[in-house]
């Protein structure tokens, strides 16, 4: 019987890490064949992954960030094989803040990141899909706008670095007295909005940008995308705002926002919006975002809450 493969494509930034090489050779010395690419330019992640599928792997490990994976994932998406026909998907976080893999409880330690694929089953798993001016894009944990985007895409490279997730804090109480306001009409299935907005978040994960938990009731094999937007608040609440997200206070939002699960949203706006897809802007004046219910397997711990029927 030939030995299931585990091929790792690895984020060219963590080559280095010598966490990561202890815990390859570790897993091989346990007997598993366990492959590593290593990316270095724009279009490795696809071109692995295609070679993955062709090679007839057992399982894929994205080892990066939220952007690794959801490149790796996008890239089985397009793919054009059906979710069971595609190797199984595991993440070794290695990101600044790891945001999916703090939601699902993932371990960020590389070791215990890579046991959790021989410990559990693949799990079906959506991912979001957004088509916006002619340009597809797939996303496995979540798109946001207005606050969050901006703090995300203008976090220094060089204080991610030094500081990790708490960059994303520092930058977002420096931008907290300087949001502007975006308008879009926003419409989905029964559902229909339209105004200002200081923070969108669309979710098939619950949190982006260093522990914003703009979607925090989102789960990642119900079908449905889960919204969130967060209209232009008064002098007080914008004060706690960066706080509240970041300690994940669903019942402020719940207050404030306007929140809904659905199985697609369109978004129009007149003047370009961005939507940053964990780590990748994404620029467009109208947004179709579809959930594709089950579109891969992934391996997760047994106890996360982002399953339905999960504690």
């Amino acid at each position: 019987m030939t030995q299931p493969v585990w091929r790792l494509i690895l984020n060219g930034k963590s080559s280095g890490d010598d966490a990561v090489r202890e815990a390859v050779t570790a897993t091989r010395e346990q007997g598993q064949t366990l492959q590593v690419r290593v990316t270095w330019e724009a279009g490795d992640e696809k071109r692995y992954v295609d070679e993955a599928i062709a090679d007839g792997v057992a399982v894929i490990i994205a080892g990066g960030g939220d952007g690794t994976l959801s490149e790796v994932a996008e890239a089985m998406a397009m793919s054009g094989h059906d979710a069971g026909a595609l190797p199984a998907l595991a993440l070794l976080p290695l990101g600044t803040a790891n945001d999916f893999a703090v939601a699902t409880g993932i371990a960020v330690e590389p070791q215990a990141a890579l046991n959790l694929i021989a410990a559990s089953t693949p799990q079906p798993m959506d991912l979001l899909r957004l088509r916006g001016d002619g340009v597809e894009h797939w996303c496995a944990n979540l798109a946001t706008g207005g606050f969050g985007t901006e703090v995300t895409v203008e976090t220094p490279e060089g204080m991610k670095k030094l500081l990790g997730g708490l960059a994303y804090l520092i930058t977002g109480v420096a931008k907290l007295a300087t949001i502007e306001p975006q308008t879009a009409r926003f419409s989905g299935e029964g559902f229909q909005w339209e105004g200002e907005f200081i923070a969108l978040g669309i979710g098939n994960g619950r949190q982006a940008g260093g522990g914003q938990q703009l979607c925090p009731d989102a789960l990642l094999d119900d079908g449905l995308l889960a919204l969130t937007i967060v209209p232009p608040l008064g002098s007080e609440a914008v004060g706690s705002l960066g706080t509240l997200l970041s300690e994940g206070k669903a019942g402020f939002l719940a207050e404030v926002a306007r929140q809904a699960s659905l199985a697609w949203v369109e978004i129009h706006s007149d003047s370009p919006l961005t939507l940053n897809l964990d780590g990748e802007p994404m620029q467009a004046h109208h947004f179709r975002i579809d959930c594709i219910p089950g579109r891969v397997r992934m391996h997760l711990p047994a106890a996360t809450a982002l399953l339905r029927g999960r504690a």
